[in-house]
């Protein structure tokens, strides 16, 4: 997203520099990107890649050097202000476990003004949940479920998830992002997503970002993919010569080599064996190999 950055109005955050450590390690390293508006970005990276510092980042919830802005305000100075259109979900729902489900309801319908009722009783709907239950009575499961319809009932500018559906089934999972993507793919909200389930976001997406060692190893739009990036199932009697290419990563595959390629010409793969743009699973799996 850095070609639109001199469209400051269409970012919704900017990132500029901004560097994190704790002792010695630095979780972020002068970390750069920006965030269109209307935009569903996928934050990929290995278990203390710099993920949930950069989301604390973005949300004010730790300090660090640099430039970072979210609507044009800065996270650490107006915070408050920034909240009030930003919603986040994190891996693990705190709710109260005396608070019943229908005052949970309640509550956010008098405290939050862009609260939409309607919109968590129909989430709601769509799992076993009673509304007289208290949170104790739940499964571990529900109560993810009841904090993402809490959550996703709150119209904002920005949402972010951080691994929103761990430790639910694959069904609700499935139902949870076709429930997101027909809810948010007409509007301007935008969407960050941290997760290790890859596959199941894959369609959702128009921009990737791979964070390694707290550095961005990977910028790129969806749609840019397919420009940049090949996977070749190749001959066993073209593997000397795919292999003088240079590719991203190499593994076995129903008695063919499939490697990945990146920046080069289609027209030098071609004749190498059958061509497929790699998934963003496979992708990453050979961006950090090649880290």
């Amino acid at each position: 997203m850095n070609d639109v950055s001199t469209n400051i109005a269409s970012n919704i955050v900017e990132v500029k520099g901004i560097s994190k450590s704790y002792g010695d390690t630095y979780a972020l390293d002068n970390v750069s990107f920006s965030i269109q508006r209307g935009s569903i970005v996928g934050l990929i990276g290995p278990n203390g890649a710099g993920k949930t510092t950069a989301l604390k980042a973005l949300l004010g919830l730790t300090d660090f050097n640099g430039e970072l802005e979210v609507m044009g305000i800065d996270p650490r100075t107006g915070r408050h202000k920034m909240m009030e259109n930003v919603c986040f979900i994190a891996d693990v729902g705190v709710l109260p476990r005396w608070l019943k489900v229908k005052d949970a309801i309640d509550y956010l319908s008098a405290v939050h003004p862009r609260f939409d009722r309607d919109k968590a009783v129909g989430l709601l709907e769509q799992t076993n949940i009673q509304h007289n239950k208290k949170v104790k009575q739940l499964s571990k499961g529900m109560v993810t479920q009841l904090h993402l319809a809490l959550v996703m009932a709150i119209d904002v500018d920005l949402l972010v998830l951080d691994e929103p559906t761990l430790g639910l089934d694959i069904l609700y999972r499935k139902a949870f992002y076709d429930s997101l993507l027909n809810d948010y793919f007409d509007r301007e909200t935008s969407i960050i997503i941290s997760t290790h389930q890859v596959e199941e976001i894959e369609s959702l997406l128009t921009h990737l970002l791979f964070i390694d060692q707290g550095r961005i190893v990977l910028d790129t739009a969806m749609d840019e993919l397919s420009e940049n990036y090949r996977e070749v199932l190749v001959e066993p009697s073209q593997v000397s010569e795919a292999e003088a290419l240079g590719p991203l990563s190499t593994r076995e595959m129903l008695g063919r080599k499939s490697m990945i390629f990146e920046g080069v010409d289609e027209a030098k793969l071609a004749p190498l064996g059958e061509l497929h743009i790699p998934s963003v699973a496979d992708l990453f799996v050979a961006k950090m190999r090649r880290g």
